[in-house]
């Protein structure tokens, strides 16, 4: 990977890089077309990371399908698949992590609190292999995105972080990996996590500004779902993560879903500009 990524540097290249753990989808499909506007060069990673699984989480059971993975990714027109195999990221002895100590302490992090400590490490790892000049990751993991961003302005990584928007089924569900785990039944009730955020982004729109009142609706609506069971529903600051308790005029948020859906742990979220009360009237 270094031999590679040297040469098309030599040759003026700009590489990018859309990071992904296999089983590949339209979302992770559409990463690569972003990667392709900004780059020379696609690469794209295929690490399903240990380091970033609890113990009681599914990485045994994660999807997997390297041959379908590599003929999506070869009708896409990506120039290189880097493959690496767990003991050649993790070798004898390995004892070096990258920890963001903030920002992953809330949301995702108070459920998985050992999560971001293993996605930063093995993005680190991947940036330093691959030698990118662009890396592009999802909003659909939003958190995760902006964890990726602090690092990298915090370590002076010289590479520009693109996020990519959400892809969703037709019906509103956000594509990921782990939706075939879902019974047919629970794909149809999954579909309250994508319809409350709409309803939520509307209330904004409307006017809506305490954000307990706005949570307080959208619980109430999941909570219809008997297979639906929140871990959280939070609204906040785009970079920061910080949760207000109004929202400001002029201000960007993600309004964040987690939930399960019978056995099956999924996210979700909107982005939301606040607009003021003048243009509120207009």
């Amino acid at each position: 990977m270094h031999a590679f990524s040297s040469e098309k540097r030599r040759e003026g290249k700009k590489i990018g890089l859309v990071p992904t753990m296999g089983f590949l989808h339209e979302g992770h499909l559409s990463l690569v077309d972003k990667a392709k506007e900004f780059s020379d060069v696609v690469v794209v990673s295929i690490f399903v990371n240990p380091t970033q699984f609890a113990p009681n989480e599914d990485f045994s059971q994660y999807p997997r399908d390297e041959e379908r993975d590599k003929k999506l990714l070869s009708e896409k027109g990506v120039d290189a698949i880097f493959f690496p195999q767990a003991d050649e990221i993790y070798g004898p002895g390995y004892q070096t992590y990258v920890d963001v100590t903030e920002i992953t302490k809330k949301q995702e992090g108070e459920f998985r609190p050992t999560h971001f400590k293993g996605v930063t490490t093995i993005v680190s790892i991947l940036f330093n292999c691959v030698m990118p000049d662009f890396a592009v990751f999802g909003q659909k993991d939003a958190q995760q995105a902006s964890v990726i961003k602090r690092m990298v302005k915090d370590l002076k990584f010289n590479i520009n972080i693109i996020i990519a928007p959400i892809v969703r089924e037709a019906d509103g569900l956000a594509k990921s990996s782990r939706n075939i785990y879902l019974s047919e039944k629970e794909r149809k009730d999954a579909l309250i996590l994508s319809s409350s955020l709409r309803y939520a982004e509307q209330m904004i729109l409307a006017g809506e500004r305490n954000v307990n009142a706005i949570i307080m609706e959208m619980t109430k609506q999941i909570a219809k779902v008997d297979t639906a069971h929140i871990d959280y529903v939070r609204i906040v600051e785009i970079d920061s993560f910080h949760e207000d308790k109004n929202l400001a005029s002029g201000k960007e948020y993600y309004i964040l879903i987690a939930c399960k859906i019978g056995n099956t742990r999924l996210i979700d979220n909107q982005l939301v500009k606040v607009i003021s009360e003048k243009d509120l009237a207009i």
